[in-house]
């Protein structure tokens, strides 16, 4: 399977990287602020399956640069749904949990209705969008919360400030599934091995379990990098950011499973795998 990805430093593209024989473009060769050189790179290509694991991840910059981050992420991707369309190879996207409003507390489906609270949701949903109009075979991969050895991440921000402080706040109020770069890479070759075969694509979620805070996520990251760090759960209004953050970034995903025999991973174990990696465990 020859497969072009998009990305190449990000913490997905990086774990594709380690998996499997990938041509990936960084930012000199394919610019997503500059859609239609990613879909002539695509057209000159020799991929049977393209992934886009690039993106404007900058959530609270997203609010001042909308125009922007709409571009990476939105048209970006579509002018590649397009040439991947063109070319007759299926094309996978990944997406986020920012495209709904975080309501309630029952695990969104991919077909619930979307509804952004900002820039950043905004932008990920015109790509997929894109995606979804450009009428070839596609697959756009939802998850939440991601984390790895590499990039900037919420597990390598508590081991910073872990080693530095004998207490952390930490915000309470919101739920998901923090999600293993690694994980999201396996599933995403997982995929892109079954569409290229033929499987229909669609949207699905994919997300770590079991649910849980970021208060005790962190807790669980400390204690297991045995660092002693007392951990207060504070609620969302104690921590104001530019950006509105989901309250519920729960992921129901069990169509990916049905679909593709993708289970959830624990994140607790991907996680031990991550502090090894780090050796903080």
């Amino acid at each position: 399977m020859r497969i072009l990805v998009f990305g190449e430093t990000g913490q997905i593209a990086r774990e594709l990287a380690r998996r499997a024989p990938v041509t990936a473009l960084g930012r000199d060769a394919a610019d997503l602020s500059h859609p239609e050189a990613c879909a002539a790179a695509i057209l000159a290509s020799d991929a049977d399956v393209v992934i886009n694991a690039a993106a404007y991840t900058a959530v609270d910059r997203a609010e001042t640069e909308e125009a922007l981050a709409t571009i990476i992420n939105g048209d970006a991707p579509s002018a590649m749904a397009r040439a991947a369309a063109a070319k007759g190879v299926p094309f996978l996207h990944v997406s986020t949990d920012y495209v709904f409003d975080g309501s309630g507390e029952t695990p969104w489906r991919p077909d619930d209705p979307t509804g952004p609270l900002g820039a950043y949701g905004r932008s990920k949903l015109a790509g997929e969008a894109g995606a979804r109009a450009a009428g070839g075979r596609h697959a756009i991969l939802r998850t939440s919360w991601v984390f790895s050895a590499h990039g900037a991440n919420f597990v390598r921000t508590m081991l910073r400030l872990g080693r530095e402080r004998d207490a952390l706040r930490v915000v309470d109020d919101q739920t998901g599934g923090p999600t293993a770069a690694g994980d999201i890479a396996a599933a995403l070759l997982i995929m892109a091995g079954a569409l290229r075969d033929g499987a229909p694509g669609g949207t699905y979620h994919f997300a770590g379990a079991p649910d849980v805070t970021w208060a005790g996520f962190a807790r669980e990251i400390l204690a297991r990098a045995g660092l002693d760090v007392a951990v207060a759960g504070i609620p969302s209004s104690d921590y104001p950011t530019p950006a509105r953050r989901p309250g519920n970034s729960r992921l129901d995903c069990a169509t990916l499973e049905a679909g593709f025999g993708i289970p959830r991973p624990d994140w607790r174990a991907s996680l031990d795998g991550v502090l090894a990696e780090l050796g903080a465990a």
